[in-house]
Parts: structure tokens; C-alpha cells; sequence
């Protein structure tokens, strides 16, 4: 368990330690959010990400894409639609 001391402004500095766990440097941003009564820290990069995952969450599947491959084909039509529409223009 680590603790930080909360200055006269309410800035506290976030252990070494907690924030390699978090992956956060200076710069980064991070969340608070309340869970069960305590309060949880997150890096806010990695919860976006978490957000974006869950919300892409079965497209895959819905799509047929079951590898990298698959979507290397993907793009491939998709630039050569986009190369027939630039040409009829």
C-alpha cells in the first residue's frame, strides 16, 4: 500500500510505484472514478481503449475477420474501391 500527502491546493504526487503500475508519466492523464465506496485511479489512455475494445467487442466476427490476413484483404478492397471511385471523378 502506498500514501501521498495532499498539499494546501488538493494536489497530491502519485507514488513511483503506482504509477509504473499504471503506466502514466508526466503529461499523461488519469480518472477517478468511485467503485463500491472507494475510489479507483485509472490511466485514462487504457480506459479509452478498454471503452473502444468493448464497444468494437463481436464486429469482428460479424465481419468474417478471423486473422491479420483478413484484414489485410480488408484494406486491399477497400483502397482499390476507392482507387475505381477517384478515377470516375
Amino acid at each position: 500500500m502506498e500514501s501521498a500527502k495532499i498539499t494546501s491546493k488538493g494536489q497530491i504526487t502519485i507514488p513511483i510505484a503506482i504509477r509504473r503500475l499504471l503506466g502514466v508519466r508526466e503529461g499523461d492523464k488519469v480518472l477517478f472514478a468511485e467503485e463500491d465506496g472507494k475510489v479507483v485511479i485509472m490511466n485514462a489512455s487504457a480506459s479509452a481503449l478498454r471503452k473502444a475494445q468493448k464497444a468494437f467487442e463481436g464486429v469482428a466476427e460479424e465481419l468474417g475477420i478471423r486473422d491479420e490476413q483478413d484484414i489485410v484483404n480488408m484494406v486491399k478492397e477497400v483502397r482499390a474501391e476507392r482507387d475505381v471511385l477517384y478515377r470516375c471523378e
